[in-house]
């Protein structure tokens, strides 16, 4: 979309354009370049659908292509025609296009094989030349994911000892390729660029929390220095910068501290306080977030993050929650979390773990996702349940579990395989029957690939809660969005009619208007009250 400074003259930039009558795709591409040096005027790949009322060479042209687009006009010139198997396409943030990648199929109407073929053009030439292949599906091979003009090479990931790691490969027609950076303990999962031409500065990974590695020497020393001047906000993060870079944009929070944005004026050395997140809390006695490695039933030391009660005289005995995360690709970090935050005020211990399946920590812990391997997974939020027991930090007649998306399924299936440990179970936009969320991609081009990804047989059966249910026997609490496109609302149905038809107590929330995150203010305090009140309830606690 783009708007006005003030807010008005709403423009659809992503449709195949007005003057095409198919409508638009659910992707209709993403900008490529700013192009700061034409204000308004930016390049863009778009989708292009076949049109039999216009006349245009482009009507009869399917797939993605690439438009120079002025934003207050919607005026156009075609720079890439659309091909109908590109996925992606590189500029070098100066408005010529260097790289596109192309999924390789065996024909039209043919099922996404997961394998990409990028390739890449020399500088001052038009000539397409390969440059590699990659697999999404497992990741072997080289993905670029930013171009360098001034270097004339491409930025992009690969694996190295099964982790990602990030390399650089030239595109002099060398295909030079050399290793910018590595970890032996985590992934490296992605580049930071800043401004409105893209730059590369650094690239980020995580521990126990994200941090960035910064390759332009001078974005280091600011960084080291606004780190001395801010030391109660240890989560420091460059967000963007002006054109110039001499104007930054910087974010700093901690654990207890939701965090406030900074405005930096590099010549003046001046910091200034551009707006702050959450100020509602201000004044508030936020938690502490502690670090901890617990141990699964098979010995394996599985990290998490611990938030305990504010001014709590004792933290032994409490009520406590279990927080699995959503994805399954993805990890939770030190830092704030308003979910924790929210339960930790109301009294309850908070365990947040990175079971394997986690993502950030390489493929042995990966070991496929957590769909592929919920048995693993599913163990290892158990067992982060039953360390709060033992620690003697949670009271067993006390202790539930609590998950959005991945982590409500997480929070379900950890009621089946072990039915006596939590006592009570909220599931928020959960998905509860693996068969069934590969039959909603059934029509579409990745089916064969999200059907891989979830897994098949008797095994995904075994591990969808709403195929259990008569295993839960402990009452369950569900929310969900009738808008949710990435778990369709009837996973909640479902799950509620199973509950119901097994005699296990239940109650399902939803909201016809939105959509997975539940973005509402209105409605996400509905969800913490709702969720206080029925843990509350079953727990025995004062309301």
């Amino acid at each position: 979309m783009a708007v006005d400074r003030s807010g008005g003259n709403l423009k659809l930039l992503s449709a195949t354009s007005n003057e095409y009558s198919r409508g638009f795709q659910i992707n209709g591409g993403e900008v490529l370049d700013w192009l700061p040096d034409q204000d308004g005027v930016i390049l863009m790949s778009r989708v292009y659908l076949p049109d039999e009322h216009t006349s245009s060479h482009l009507s009869t042209r399917e797939g993605l292509g690439v438009d120079l687009l002025d934003t207050r006009t919607l005026s156009k010139k075609n720079i890439e025609d659309p091909t109908l198997n590109a996925v992606s396409y590189l500029s070098d943030g100066r408005g010529t296009v260097r790289i596109v990648g192309r999924y390789l199929r065996a024909g039209p109407g043919i099922q996404d094989t997961g394998m990409i073929r990028f390739e890449y053009r020399r500088r001052g030439s038009r000539e397409w030349l390969k440059s590699s292949d990659f697999d999404a599906v497992n990741g072997a091979g080289f993905e670029p994911l930013a171009v360098d003009p001034d270097l004339d090479a491409v930025f992009g990931q690969k694996k190295k000892d099964g982790r990602w790691a990030i390399y650089k490969v030239s595109l002099d027609g060398s295909l030079t390729e050399n290793l910018v950076y590595a970890r032996p303990d985590a992934d490296v999962t992605g580049l930071f660029r800043i401004g409105r031409r893209n730059r590369v500065v650094g690239l980020t990974y995580a521990t126990d929390s994200a941090r960035t590695v910064y390759l332009d020497s001078g974005i280091e020393r600011l960084m080291r220095s606004l780190s001395r001047a801010l030391p109660k906000q240890p989560n420091l993060r460059l967000i963007d910068s002006s054109v110039d870079e001499q104007v930054f944009l910087i974010l700093a929070g901690s654990d207890d501290d939701p965090g406030i944005y900074y405005v930096y004026d590099r010549p003046t050395k001046q910091l200034r306080i551009f707006m702050g997140i959450r100020d509602e809390l201000e004044g508030v006695k936020l938690a502490t977030v502690k670090p901890i490695n617990y141990p699964a039933a098979d010995g394996v030391m599985i990290p998490g993050y611990l938030t305990l009660p504010p001014g709590k005289d004792s933290n032994k005995g409490l009520p406590a929650i279990v927080l699995p995360h959503a994805g399954p690709s993805a990890r939770d970090y030190w830092g704030f979390d308003w979910l924790s935050q929210y339960f930790a005020y109301r009294g309850f211990a908070v365990l947040r773990p990175n079971f394997r399946g986690s993502a950030g920590y390489g493929d042995a812990w990966m070991i496929g996702n957590g769909f592929q391997s919920w048995r693993t997974a599913i163990g290892d939020v158990l067992d982060a349940g039953r360390w709060l027991v033992s620690q003697e930090i949670a009271d067993p007649a006390k202790l539930a579990v609590v998950g959005w998306s991945y982590g409500g399924y997480a929070a379900l299936q950890s009621a089946v395989v072990d039915p006596g440990l939590f006592k009570a179970v909220v599931a928020i936009a959960p998905v509860t029957d693996l068969p069934a969320l590969k039959e909603e991609w059934r029509d579409w081009s990745n089916f064969r690939l999200v059907s891989q990804y979830i897994g098949d047989g008797a095994d995904a059966r075994a591990g969808s809660p709403a195929n259990n249910a008569d295993k839960i026997k402990v009452p369950v609490l569900l929310f969900h969005g009738g808008l949710d496109r990435n778990v369709a609302i009837r996973q909640s149905r479902l799950m509620a009619e199973r509950l119901g038809k097994a005699g296990v107590k239940n109650e399902l929330i939803t909201w016809d208007d939105l959509d997975h995150q539940l973005e509402d203010s209105d409605a996400r305090a509905q969800m913490l009250r709702k969720s206080d009140q029925f843990l509350r309830q079953v727990m025995g606690l004062d309301q």
